[in-house]
């Protein structure tokens, strides 16, 4: 059995070291992430996750392992900008309010899927346009939901979270840690003898 990343991204690789794995192999997938007309950020969250895990070319014993961390605005969901310009737009949204990170992970083994999602609440504070122009300059912004990292200097914006840290930076681990384990993935391997 080989365990597989669905995932290019360095900080869920990063979160699956803290539990003491290392995939055999990564395989980013290559899916359509565009939201559906009226599509809520949890329901989309939880599809793209299960629609990667879906995606990813495996033997049926392999264990596969995705994710997908969504940033929501009340019913607005604010995916990876394209621009600087919808970097500033997402960030100056989010500016003095609270918002919801969701992260949704997907575990497939044949075709058996386990699912989990989580929900954290995260508190932006509201920026000064010197503190914005700044962040925006040093493109921490590029590649990240919602336009910031809690675990990069945007972690200095963000005075208050309830929910899941690692869910926030997008691989909540006590949960993949279950779901593994779940799956009948030996996370605490015996010492050996």
């Amino acid at each position: 059995m080989a365990f597989i990343l669905g995932s290019g991204s360095p900080r869920r690789l990063e979160l699956l070291a803290q539990l003491g794995i290392t995939p055999d192999d990564v395989r980013p997938p290559d899916i359509d992430e565009t939201p559906r007309k009226a599509e809520l950020p949890r329901g989309y969250c939880c599809r793209i996750a299960r629609e990667k895990v879906r995606a990813v070319q495996a033997n049926d014993d392999d264990l596969v392992l995705c994710a997908d961390t969504t940033v929501a605005l009340g019913r607005r969901i604010l995916g990876k900008p394209a621009d600087v310009g919808e970097a500033a737009e997402f960030l100056l949204a989010l500016s003095g309010r609270r918002h919801r990170v969701i992260t949704a992970i997907a575990l497939r083994r044949g075709d058996k899927v386990w699912e989990k999602d989580v929900v954290s609440q995260v508190r932006m504070k509201r920026l000064s346009d010197p503190e914005l122009n700044a962040y925006l300059a040093g493109n921490d912004w590029q590649g990240k939901a919602g336009g910031y990292a809690i675990q990069g200097p945007a972690g200095a914006l963000i005075p208050w979270i309830s929910g899941s840290f690692t869910g926030i930076v997008g691989l909540p681990l006590a949960e993949t840690a279950n779901l593994l384990q779940t799956a009948g993935y030996p996370l605490h391997k015996e010492a050996a003898e």
